[in-house]
């Protein structure tokens, strides 16, 4: 494993990313088709770019630890979703008959809703990576070739794990103080989901179903204190309330 290259990779990732997020906000202020056109196909290209980046970096971080696999393979997925997203838009504004363009206004407004939490998921993937990286090139420095012991490496994906749970508290417990009722609405919409048969629901259909924003951010803050129960499907979280549990 090369870690200065793992560095470059990060670092090019976020300057990618930083670029990306500086050109979105032009979908909103686009009058016509034309220009949207163009801003999205802008976007696409760069997204193309990122996801080549983060494909090469989920290979080079397979096999060297459970925390630091999962977050690129999130950063990933992420990239996979949003580039996906991109180009429905870029084949519907590709054509002018009237299923385009009945299909384009729930498109993008699907793709703003993906972007809400686009960008925290990237951003947080990549600063617990470059964390990780850090902390692997810190404890290899002058030792070429030889392999971080791995206890050490536990050690330090322990704490990493523990820093980032505090965090998603700290998170939840804000929101619970200044709007308890976005957690009921969440709670209530993953329960609704069980009752028509879905026992393992994504935080995208709870969103849905509530009308809560970043209902992410609060099922993991409940998984956390034991209200929900958490499994990881397809590189994606899901969640099932504990009154429906089997026991």
């Amino acid at each position: 494993m090369n870690i200065e290259e793992i560095k470059a990779q990060l670092s090019r990732l976020e300057s990618l990313h930083s670029a990306f997020e500086a050109r979105f906000p032009a979908l909103y202020s686009e009058k016509d088709r034309e220009s949207l056109l163009e801003t999205i196909k802008a976007l696409h290209a760069v997204s193309r770019e990122k996801l080549e980046v983060s494909s090469s970096l989920y290979r080079e971080m397979s096999g060297i630890g459970s925390h630091a696999e999962a977050q690129a393979k999130e950063l990933y997925r992420n990239e996979h979703q949003m580039k996906f997203r991109l180009e429905e838009l870029l084949s519907l504004l590709s054509r002018d008959d009237y299923d385009a363009r009945m299909k384009l206004e729930t498109t993008m407004e699907r793709l703003v809703q993906f972007h809400r939490v686009y960008d925290y998921a990237v951003r947080k993937a990549l600063g617990e990576l470059m964390g990780e990286v850090e902390g692997m090139a810190l404890l290899a420095e002058g030792e070429k070739e030889k392999k971080v012991p791995a206890g050490i490496m536990e050690e330090l994906r322990k704490i990493k794990t523990l820093e980032a749970e505090l965090d998603t508290l700290k998170r939840f417990l804000l929101r619970l103080y200044l709007h308890p009722g976005d957690v009921h609405k969440v709670e209530e919409a993953l329960r609704d989901w069980h009752s028509r048969g879905l026992l393992w629901v994504e935080a995208r259909n709870v969103e849905k179903l509530s009308g809560v924003e970043n209902a992410g951010e609060i099922l993991e803050g409940l998984a956390l204190i034991g209200v929900v129960e958490k499994k990881m499907r397809g590189g994606e979280g899901v969640y099932r309330h504990r009154s429906y549990s089997s026991g």
